[in-house]
Formats: C-alpha cells, structure tokens, sequence
C-alpha cells in the first residue's frame, strides 16, 4: 500500500525532468577565428555589442590649423634711407596709393650732397684726362712729343674713366643723378602700391647704419609698400597633419573678425624641419585679399581641402593600437571583420583621418573593436 503511493510521484517527477530537457535552447556556438579574421555565427550575441560605419572620403586634409597673416614679400618693399641726413618733408600719408619712383620723404643730406660732388669732380677730371690724351696723340703724331708721355696721358684717361663710373654708380644707387643741383635727396619708392606703414616724421635725423644695430626701433623700416591685395600666411602644421599635405592645395581661411566669410587661398611652401620649440612645421600661403578685408598680423584658423588622395575619415573610437601601429577592423562581409594596419593623420571632432589603409565607403568597426582584438588576442594565444 504504501509502494504504490510512492512510485507515481516519482514517475511525475522524472516526467518533469524530461520536460525541462527537453524545452533548453541549444548552445549558440562561439565566433571563428582564421588569421587576421573574425566569423561570428548569424544572431551572436557579441554582434550587438558591435557599432559598424562606412568610412568617409575626407574633405579636408586637415583642418583648424592656426596661422598668422603677413604682407607678401614678393609685392612688398621696406625702405631705409641709404643715407644719413635730416627729414624735411615727408608728403605722404598711411593707405596713400604711390607709384613707382614717386617722392615718399625729402633729406637734407650732406651724403647725397658727397657723392653728387664726386660725380661731378670725376666727370671733370675725365674730361680734362680725355683732352690731354687728345693733345698728346696730336704732338706724338707731329714729332713734338714722346712715347712714354702718350702711355702716361692713356694711364690717367683710363684711371679717370674708372673714377668717373664709380661715383656715377654711387649716385645712381642712391637715386640721384648728375642733374641734381644740391644735397636735398627723395627717398622714393621702387615699386607701385600702397603706404602701409610710416615711422618717419619731419625733424627727425637719420642714420644709414642705424639698421645693423640689434634694437627693433632701429631695424624698423622708415616705409613700407605693399600690394594689400596679396598676403602670405604662415602656418604651423602638426607631424601627423603635414602627411597630407602638398603645395598647391586650396586652403579655406576663417577669421572672427568675419565670422559668416571663407577666404580662399593656396599652400605655396611645406617647410622641411621642426621647429624644435612648438614641434611643428612651417608652411607658406598665399591668400586672396582683394576686398581688403584682411590685415597683416591677423591670427586665422585654415582648412587645407583634400585630394583625390587624400585618404578617410573614420571614427577615433574606431582605431586600436596593436604594439606601436594603429589597427582597425573592417567588416569584410556580414558578421565577419577583418584586422587591418593604417596610417592615421590629424584628429577633429572625434574624427581622424586615415591617408592609407582604408578605401572610401569601406565598413569600419567603432564600438566594440577591442572586444574584437581581444577574440583575436585571445585565440591566438
């Protein structure tokens, strides 16, 4: 009696157990390593840990790069008298358009007045050595006078002749010819452009040496000219942003002063050292400033546009290092990803660039690719 109250429970229970056997999920098996790649099965559970994004063909090179505006050197003189005297006049004004040659101050210069008495003394002496020549050649030729004062009177003409050209020289060089009739010298202007910069005043005493001094009151020019419609812009670059660089690139200038405006320019010249200071590199520009809204000594930020070659974009999240060497993984198929080495470049708005490695549209891993390098790590060790 009391055997048959026991055994249906029992039967019940075993029952019970087959039931749940029966009704547990098969074990979803694990991803599958070969090499470099990863194949996880279809629904891992590791597949919603992953994010996956196509790489972005870059449109720019790099970007936010600080520089500083500069007057064109090519279009641009600074002027120094090249001789000492006292100003008189200075008939010109800052933003004053000039001409080449134009009159931009007047010295008295007892210098000028020097080098325009040496002319004229050389000029007189060449004359008179030339008539002596003459003169001897004559009684030579008549038997009244003999060889050796011929060669004598040669000797002072060429001598003469010499000593002429050279002060002619020295004036021309300070502008001046054998027309002037005093010391008063025009310190004129060699190109056609603009006034920019004044730092002479009537009164003031010049000296043609004060430049070499090493004192900035000393090396800053009397006058300068310019071509305001021209600037230079330097740039300091990055390592990783000059990869990408090469002359010729268009370049997108952006100012506070005009917020809602891009002005365009081009990448001239990449330096080929670091500064050991800032640890960058020095790049020239040359930007178009027709509409004279830009100035000289403006800080600006500048984006480089990219080429064809220019290489990606993916997310920063995305590339991993293994050792030293920046790594991502692509998706080469569905549910399948792939190790590959790249080359990074400059870094922007969780951005970074890659300029080898990946091609435009190309899937990329963002999060969870160390979870993927750690499946790969793992299996192969």
């Amino acid at each position: 009696m009391k055997m048959s109250r026991i055994i249906p429970p029992l039967i019940l229970a075993t029952l019970a157990i087959g039931c749940q056997r029966e009704t547990l999920p098969e074990q979803t098996p694990g991803p599958k390593v070969e090499g470099e790649t990863i194949i996880f099965p279809t629904n891992a559970a590791q597949l919603g840990y992953l994010t996956v994004e196509p790489a972005q063909e870059r449109q720019s090179a790099a970007v936010g790069l600080s520089g500083r505006l500069a007057w064109d050197d090519d279009v641009t003189v600074r002027i120094y008298s090249p001789v000492a005297g006292r100003v008189i006049a200075v008939p010109c004004e800052v933003n004053q358009g000039v001409a080449a040659g134009d009159t931009l101050a007047w010295l008295d210069s007892p210098d000028f007045g020097q080098a325009l008495a040496n002319a004229r003394t050389a000029a007189g002496n060449f004359a008179a050595a030339d008539k002596a020549l003459t003169r001897e050649q004559d009684l030579l030729g008549h038997g009244a006078a003999a060889q050796k004062d011929v060669e004598a009177a040669e000797a002072a003409f060429v001598a003469a002749r010499a000593e002429r050209d050279r002060a002619a020289a020295t004036l021309a060089n300070y502008g001046g010819s054998a027309a002037s009739t005093n010391e008063i010298y025009g310190l004129r202007s060699p190109l056609a452009g603009v006034l920019v910069e004044k730092n002479i005043t009537p009164g003031q005493e010049i000296r043609s040496d004060l430049m070499l001094a090493n004192a900035p009151q000393f090396v800053s020019p009397q006058l300068v000219v310019t071509d305001p419609t021209r600037l230079w812009l330097f740039l300091d670059v990055s390592e990783l942003d000059v990869t990408g660089l090469t002359p010729g690139r268009e370049i997108l200038v952006h100012t506070p002063a005009y917020p809602d405006r891009i002005f365009h320019g081009r990448l001239e010249i990449i330096g080929r050292e670091l500064d050991p200071a800032t640890r960058t590199i020095k790049a020239r520009c040359w930007v178009d400033n027709r509409e004279n809204l830009l100035r000289a000594e403006m800080y600006v930020t500048v984006d480089v546009a990219a080429s064809g070659a220019a290489g990606v974009n993916v997310p920063t999240k995305a590339i991993f290092l293994k050792g030293e060497q920046p790594c991502v993984f692509i998706e080469t198929a569905p549910g399948q990803f792939t190790r590959r080495k790249v080359k990074v470049g400059s870094e922007s708005d969780s951005r970074t660039a890659v300029t080898d490695g990946i091609a435009p549209g190309e899937r990329v891993a963002g999060e969870g690719c160390l979870l993927l390098e750690s499946i790969l790590e793992g299996d192969n060790q």
